[in-house]
């Protein structure tokens, strides 16, 4: 079913209310409600477009924690610098997830924060250029190891300057105890 909805703060545009209905009967029927901007055929958008769109709201869902969800402040330029470093944030979640692999690949970034980010312990060094943060208890440590570990030469084979520019030109590697 579609209809017309109109929100009480909201004066530009026109909104439709796409709602579906799952259960066999009546006694069992949920109701799931979507907004659109755009006016179109329900089941065509519900059937087609809303699989093709279901990434961008699994971001928003499982990456909210990150900072998506308060906007804190009406400065577009602090707003813009919130988004770019939750950006950065979700990638290299993204990557460290898919390193670590089951079960940490299916959690969202709040999971991640509460039952893996808190329960690390490390130390940080500085030896010549480099700086070496030490991890102890870390999850999947041969995996980390593989990836992180001799980072500075292994981007070098790539071709990649391993001086990080605003680190002041210091290399970074990870060791895992």
């Amino acid at each position: 079913m579609k209809r017309p909805y109109v929100m009480k703060r909201r004066t530009s545009g026109s909104l439709t209310q796409y709602i579906q209905r799952s259960g066999e009967r009546a006694d069992g029927y949920a109701y799931k409600a979507f907004l659109g901007t755009c006016d179109g055929d329900e089941v065509e958008l519900m059937t087609e477009k809303f699989p093709q769109r279901w990434h961008v709201e699994e971001f928003f869902n499982n990456e909210q924690a990150l900072g998506w969800q308060r906007a804190g402040t009406t400065n577009l330029n602090i707003r813009y610098g919130q988004m770019s470093m939750a950006l950065i944030s979700q990638a290299v979640i993204h990557q460290l997830r898919t390193r670590l692999q089951a079960p940490y690949d299916q959690w969202n970034a709040q999971h991640l924060a509460k039952d893996l980010f808190q329960g690390l312990d490390g130390d940080v060094r500085v030896t010549e250029d480099t700086i070496i943060v030490t991890y102890y208890n870390a999850p999947n440590t041969d995996q980390l190891r593989r990836h992180y570990e001799g980072l500075p030469q292994k981007l070098l084979k790539e071709g990649i300057s391993p001086g990080i520019p605003w680190l002041y030109g210091y290399q970074l590697d990870f060791r895992f105890r």
